[in-house]
């Protein structure tokens, strides 16, 4: 382990030659210094990041590589996307994508030790297969990033490098919830029963959902991610005081990374735990909620991509789909708004053409309705998501197509 600046740090990286692989802290934790260093001095590597933001690197002799694709990759021409549950990203570490070179950005040290903060997800698998090929191990050091107990603690002496380089968090701005995003959002918490677990993303919808739920009592937190909406619920008390808020990441405000910095009820533990199906599986009463691009009359989801562009990807969905259709009490649902703003369509519709993220889900969402899915016959799926999910301007055309596709029987809607 050793204090150095940015630029000793990147100039180990391009002592390295070739063509190496980073592996950077994503969503909105990434090092920046460092990343920027780095990129000032190697003329070529593979870059790697979840959900990668505007700020990072787009340039020849980048490769862009992830298994969750953000807008900072999203348009790029140089992105390799590759496909895989958020659970089995540790997995491509170690047999498809080993790091040469892993880019953390930490807390402060406290007592010889790190915490990866905000963001502990895949880099604790990363690390370990960094230091177990010979690659460096390199960490940004910065006050403002929060503490946070679990997975991501690391000793000082894991990293060949420690550069000290402050830079403050994002802070994202509270979400205004419309009127459509609020009646969904009043759907989904009507289903979540006192003593429910929940895994709730980012966005009007599941901010509106936990508006919903601030009055239930005992309600545990396992999810892929949390922000603001369950700080929002600790303070109404309804989160249970002897469980603690399980996730992987954290973004949010300035008052959540408060909140979280060396919280022993928060825990951020590392992907292959939080969605490992079979540990979500046992959260009784599991209650995922998840948004899409489009749904179908089958039942299934597209939300990782827009005329065969990818978009995003699999994400935690696919993890989490599945653990809380088997938990007992569980329900897995989407949530989306019936007709999309921008494109000006429907998304209820008849057959995606794109490939599907997931399907079989417990229920379909929309401000008009729940669509009940699991449990019911083809024809009953389809007519649910007809007359209670899509918009009624669509649902005529949709019957049609319903009876075009042998889904239903003319005179059954």
């Amino acid at each position: 382990m050793n204090w150095v600046s940015e630029t000793v740090a990147a100039e180990a990286v391009a002592a390295l030659g070739g063509r190496p692989r980073l592996i950077v802290s994503g969503n909105h934790a990434t090092p920046q210094t460092l990343v920027n260093a780095i990129d000032s001095v190697v003329p070529e590597y593979r870059l790697w990041a979840l959900n990668a933001q505007l700020q990072m690197p787009d340039r020849d002799g980048v490769t862009l590589e992830t298994s969750f694709v953000g807008p900072g990759m999203r348009k790029s021409q140089r992105l390799r996307y590759v496909p895989s549950r958020l659970s089995l990203v540790p997995v491509l570490f170690r047999k498809r994508a080993r790091p040469e070179v892993v880019v953390v950005h930490t807390s402060r040290v406290v007592e010889g030790k790190v915490s990866l903060g905000a963001e502990v997800n895949v880099l604790p698998a990363a690390i370990e297969e960094c230091r177990a090929a010979g690659g460096l191990v390199i960490a940004q050091v910065n006050r403002h990033m929060p503490y946070t107990f679990g997975d991501g603690e690391f000793s000082v002496d894991v990293f060949d490098y420690l550069v000290e380089a402050d830079e403050p968090l994002v802070d994202l701005p509270t979400m205004a919830i419309d009127d459509l995003s609020h009646s969904i959002g009043a759907r989904v918490a009507d289903r979540v029963p006192d003593g429910a677990t929940l895994q709730l993303g980012i966005g009007a919808v599941p901010d509106a959902s936990v508006r919903g739920v601030t009055e239930r009592r005992g309600l545990k937190i396992w999810s892929e991610m949390v922000s603001d909406g369950v700080l929002t619920l600790h303070e109404q008390g309804a989160l249970d005081p002897d469980e603690p808020v399980v996730a992987s990441f954290v973004f949010g405000s300035q008052r959540l990374y408060e909140w979280v910095d060396r919280n022993p009820n928060v825990r951020l533990l590392r992907t292959e735990t939080t969605n490992d199906p079979a540990l979500i599986s046992q959260r009784p009463m599991m209650v995922s909620v998840n948004a899409a691009l489009q749904v179908d009359l089958f039942g299934q989801a597209n939300a990782s991509r827009i005329n065969n562009r990818i978009y995003s990807g699999f994400g935690g969905q696919t993890d989490f789909i599945v653990g809380a259709l088997h938990s007992k009490g569980g329900q897995a649902l989407i949530a989306l708004r019936s007709w999309h703003p921008r494109a000006d369509v429907s998304t209820i519709v008849p057959l995606i053409d794109e490939p599907v993220t997931s399907f079989q889900h417990s229920a379909v969402i929309t401000e008009n309705g729940v669509a009940s899915i699991w449990g019911y016959s083809q024809e009953e799926q389809a007519l649910h998501l007809i007359d209670h999910a899509a918009h009624p301007d669509v649902r005529d055309e949709l019957y049609e197509e319903a009876v075009a596709l042998s889904l239903v029987t003319p005179g059954s809607g």
